[in-house]
């Protein structure tokens, strides 16, 4: 008998659409680079530099009384506005399936009469369409999707991700460590890191993640190859994850006998882009707007699973609705992990006392695809 798959669970599950909106909102994020984010009921989230305003793009589907909100988290403004002059040709308001609404995205273009600025993008809005089409299927159904999974929702862990700046300074990190002395964090290292600042850090016993960005591209946070800081990574931080590392010829002999350290983020978009990596990992970054459709996040994590590849979440500065679903998530698959989705008011300017502390507590009525904390 074959095993019925997290998809075959959730694949049949009925929605009714009557309709669509779409509406704009802005949010001042901390960070070093500019960014944008859209949510499916749309909605506006750029995060940005220190007290920028991050626009953010929300869809929302409305149908039986019921609304599922997802959230786009293209980066570039321009894909955003282009919304206001080429609104997508959605699906037509009637009665589909999970499965069958993800067909009919299959013949849509999500940028219409505009080239994305970057070829990601595309999956990262067919994610939010397709979060939103679960969102608001279950919420018909008067369930969650815990419920529908046969599991439950546990205490999810989460880190606390930040950059330390140009040039590199802790005071952010000494801010969150005093307020919460328990704070972990996934940290982008960049090579203007100095060895003062990576032993204070080492010291504080907190980082758990670090980000070396070396897939990203054409962006305000690339990193390249540097072996010397590669080599004070490994060596100063010796139980930490280090993620996305680029492996070249002189990379690569660093690594020897650390490959269970590395995980990747940026490469990893289904199971064939797994397979594809130098080696077979322990480690893996789930993001599931890199995936786009929920079949394929379904079938990745699953994937994993069966060869016990560790899995952690994590986020792309969502604003609001989009960091709920990857609370859900981490809760159902990886709740344990350093996941790297704190609450969105992490990602404010200035850390402020009182905020939910980790684990996050599930919610005492979960329903559709939210996760609102207590």
């Amino acid at each position: 008998m074959t095993k019925a798959s997290l998809y075959d669970a959730i694949s049949d599950l009925p929605l009714d659409i009557d309709g669509y909106d779409v509406e704009f909102r802005q949010r001042t994020c901390a960070g070093d680079f500019a960014r944008i984010s859209v949510i499916l009921c749309l909605q506006d989230a750029h995060p940005g530099q220190r007290g920028v305003p991050r626009p953010c793009t929300r869809f929302s589907i409305h149908g039986d009384g019921a609304t599922g909100v997802g959230e786009d988290v293209t980066y570039e403004i321009e894909d955003h506005q282009a919304l206001d002059d080429k609104p997508i040709d959605l699906p037509p308001a009637g009665s589909y399936t999970i499965d069958s609404f993800s067909e009919a995205l299959d013949g849509i273009d999500l940028f219409p009469g505009v080239t994305p600025g970057r070829e990601a993008s595309r999956s990262y809005r067919r994610w939010a369409l397709e979060s939103a089409a679960l969102d608001i299927a279950l919420k018909q159904a008067d369930t969650d999707l815990a419920t529908v999974l046969g599991r439950e929702y546990d205490p999810a862990r989460f880190l606390v991700s930040t950059r330390l700046g140009d040039p590199p300074t802790l005071e952010r990190v000494r801010q969150w460590l005093e307020l919460n002395p328990e704070t972990e964090f996934k940290l982008d290292a960049t090579s203007a890191w100095t060895p003062e600042i990576m032993d204070e850090l080492a010291a504080t016993d907190a980082v758990r993640i670090l980000d070396l960005k070396g897939h990203y591209k054409h962006t305000d946070v690339d990193q390249s190859p540097d072996t010397t800081l590669y080599r004070r990574i490994i060596e100063r931080f010796p139980n930490a994850l280090i993620e996305d590392p680029r492996l070249t010829e002189e990379t690569l002999p660093l690594f020897e006998g650390h490959e269970h350290r590395v995980t990747w983020d940026a490469p990893i978009t289904g199971v064939a882009s797994i397979e594809e990596l130098p080696f077979m990992p322990e480690w893996l970054n789930m993001k599931p707007s890199r995936f786009g459709s929920i079949e394929n996040l379904f079938e990745t994590i699953e994937y994993c699973r069966d060869r016990g590849i560790g899995m952690y979440g994590g986020g792309q500065t969502e604003l609001s609705v989009g960091r709920q679903h990857l609370h859900a998530l981490a809760s159902l698959f990886y709740p344990a992990a350093p996941n790297d989705i704190a609450p969105c008011a992490y990602n404010d300017p200035d850390p402020v006392a009182g905020l939910p502390k980790s684990p996050l507590s599930p919610p005492p009525n979960p329903r559709g695809l939210e996760w609102a904390p207590n």
